[in-house]
């Protein structure tokens, strides 16, 4: 069997650097189109030089054209900014292609949502109700029969694994749900802005977007699919001065007498057989060092014996688990691959 030919829209910004990092040694996929409008003309190596000397060191940069890249792709990973995907999701769609969007355009199924909170108007609406969530722990079966992906954002993916369970199976109060996140800076994106460049960052650490987060609607739209009844979510969020990672903490009323030992077997029976889910021991915290690079969502558990609260911390690389990495499971999946193909690779320590 040759190799399914792939390509990336979008090259330039962190998570298509990432794919680049991930598709380098993939076993099935082959990188054989990468576009940029602004880097159009050079090798890939010229903008990354850790591929110097590589097989993709040399592989061109193109300008973005779905009829010329249809020709020689089966699969294109989007990543370009919202509502700009949208349109050219729906040209591959159209050629035969198959594609993972990185972007939030078809991640939200009620387009009047999408257009509060991305204030631009959804013009696919047809492709909008195909596209499969591409969440592996939980739409495995659907996201293997699709041929579009909604990659989740990285916060999401952070809150929803730590939630699904304790939803799933009634643990919690859903109408008190407190989820604070905190994110690494590639999260904000890799053009130039005042409030990400170095001296603004670093020994700094600062709350922006409380209670307007563009990811608070998706974080809703799933978890009120995991319990069946409409959920609405305080969701903070905050800037660490490191380069890669989500620190998710979230608290929730206990709805009925459980103890901690009992669940964390109930998390641990929800994800018996996700092995990127990682259940700490009691006592033990996640950390973003222990995932940095990685596709593991370590849980740590506790329970306020003093307020009868879950506090709930959960651990992901928001550039691996929260975007590229995961868009790269789906495409496993979507190809019959087992989703951790060409994705088990350790913690990036120290």
């Amino acid at each position: 069997m040759g190799k399914i030919a792939v390509g990336i829209v979008g090259v330039t910004g962190y998570t298509g650097m990432e794919l680049v990092r991930l598709l380098q040694y993939h076993p099935y996929f082959e990188l054989v189109q990468v576009t940029s409008r602004q880097e159009a003309g050079r090798a890939l190596q010229e903008i990354y030089p850790f591929l110097e000397g590589t097989s993709l060191g040399l592989l061109p940069i193109t300008i973005p054209d779905p009829e010329l890249m249809a020709r020689d792709c089966d699969l294109v990973f989007l990543a370009v900014p919202h509502g700009t995907a949208m349109n050219i999701a729906a040209e591959f769609l159209k050629l035969g292609v198959k594609v993972v969007d990185l972007s939030a355009d078809f991640r939200l199924k009620d387009k009047e949502v999408y257009a509060t909170w991305y204030n631009v108007e959804h013009t696919q609406e047809e492709f909008l109700q195909e596209a499969v969530y591409g969440l592996p722990e939980i739409y495995e079966a659907d996201i293997a029969q699709a041929r579009l992906i909604a990659n989740p954002g990285c916060y999401p993916t952070s809150a929803i694994l730590a939630l699904y369970p304790a939803l799933k199976f009634e643990l919690i109060d859903s109408e008190q749900i407190i989820i604070d996140s905190k994110s690494g800076a590639s999260g904000a994106g890799r053009s130039a802005k005042i409030g990400t460049i170095f001296c603004e960052v670093y020994d700094n650490f600062r709350a922006y977007n409380l209670g307007k987060h563009r990811h608070t609607p998706e974080i809703e739209q799933e978890l009120t699919f995991a319990c069946g009844k409409e959920i609405l979510v305080s969701f903070s969020t905050h800037l660490l001065p490191i380069n890669r990672g989500i620190l998710t903490t979230v608290y929730a009323p206990l709805k009925k007498k459980s103890s901690i030992d009992e669940i964390i077997n109930i998390y641990k029976r929800f994800y018996k057989d996700k092995n990127w889910i990682r259940i700490l021991p009691r006592n033990i915290l996640p950390e973003t060092r222990h995932v940095r690079g990685t596709m593991f969502c370590d849980l740590g558990l506790v329970k306020d014996e003093r307020t009868e609260r879950l506090i709930i911390v959960s651990a992901i690389d928001n550039l691996c688990r929260g975007a590229s990495g995961q868009a790269i499971a789906n495409a496993n999946l979507m190809y019959g691959f087992d989703a951790q193909t060409g994705l088990n690779q350790s913690a990036l320590v120290p």
